[in-house]
């Protein structure tokens, strides 16, 4: 009877089937999403360095200021002693020429009796007086030589001393001016990086902001002609109001806000009426820094919006041209000139 035959058992393979390569390209792809993760966390996990505020910059400018203002006042001071120190060496060098003269001079006379005294012999000098001297005369003449010699000595002596009195005061003059030069070149360098560093600080402020003398950090400024313009009025503050005047040392109102905005190649004409007309009107919400803000129902003042209700204006004869509140007076409206 034929014996029924079980098939053959098979076996779980070990391992998925794979076409020829794709494993390795699965690896791939494993490590690669891998890598990518990684990077992700450490982005999310890496922290955030917001940008330095306005108010910061200020703060670093002022410091780095509080370092400059030190090293111009010694530069200053070295400068100063450095101009005293070569007036004197040079009025030193005046009064050694004529010494170092006399003194070559009196060189030379000894020179011409040491000479001659070499080349005669001392015996020909005395016989020179035995045969011309008369009696009793000799000792005299011989005397007078002696004196004649110990004079020229002496005076040679008196010159060389003063001569070397000053060279050498010269010389200590001239050691310090050398000192003082190096110094003088070694702030100058200091205050030029000094300078470097509060241009960079400047140039980092952000473009809507406006940092200039003579008025507070001014921010929301919206367009360049605007900046140019506050920057152009702040730098006029302290100037005094003379009516008419148009600048650039003395301003009346309207003079003061054409003046402003010639600087940011905007003409105003001279007159707050026509100034109102020349520009379009912004209400009280939308206006921004370099606006210009006028008062009274017959708008017979204007001045330069800064915003935070500040501005700077030419106030009136008495008064230089300052920053002040917009509260002060009515407002008859904001207008904007670009």
């Amino acid at each position: 009877m034929p014996v029924a035959t079980l098939p053959p058992q098979r076996h779980a393979p070990d391992r998925l089937p794979t076409r020829p390569g794709g494993l390795r390209r699965f690896v791939r792809t494993l490590v690669t999403l891998s890598a990518v993760a990684m990077v992700g966390v450490g982005l999310l996990a890496a922290p955030a360095h917001a940008a330095p505020t306005p108010e910061e910059i200020e703060a670093q400018i002022d410091k780095q200021w509080e370092q400059l203002e030190p090293t111009i006042e010694k530069y200053n001071e070295v400068r100063s002693q450095l101009k005293v120190n070569q007036k004197k060496s040079a009025d030193l060098q005046k009064k050694i020429e004529p010494l170092a003269l006399q003194s070559d001079m009196a060189m030379n006379r000894i020179g011409a009796l040491a000479s001659r005294h070499y080349m005669t012999g001392p015996s020909q000098e005395i016989g020179a007086l035995l045969v011309s001297a008369k009696p009793g005369t000799l000792a005299e003449q011989i005397g007078m030589l002696d004196r004649l010699a110990a004079h020229q000595r002496k005076e040679l002596q008196g010159v060389v001393e003063i001569r070397t009195r000053y060279e050498t005061e010269k010389q200590k003059l001239d050691t310090l001016i050398t000192s003082q030069v190096q110094q003088q070149k070694d702030l100058a360098t200091k205050k030029t990086k000094i300078d470097a560093e509060i241009k960079r600080l400047r140039a980092s402020m952000p473009k809507t902001v406006v940092s200039a003398p003579g008025c507070p950090l001014i921010k929301g400024v919206i367009s360049s002609a605007a900046n140019t313009a506050i920057k152009t009025a702040c730098a006029q503050v302290g100037d005094p109001y003379v009516w008419g005047a148009t600048g650039p040392n003395s301003f009346d109102c309207s003079g003061l806000t054409q003046y402003a905005y010639k600087a940011a190649g905007i003409h105003l004409t001279h007159f707050t009426g026509a100034q109102w007309r020349e520009t379009k009107t912004i209400s009280r919400s939308e206006a921004r820094p370099g606006d210009l803000v006028f008062f009274f129902s017959d708008l017979h003042h204007v001045g330069l919006y800064l915003g935070n209700g500040i501005m700077v204006h030419a106030p009136r004869a008495g008064k230089p041209v300052q920053v002040a509140s917009i509260s002060h007076m009515p407002v008859a409206g904001f207008r904007r000139p670009y």
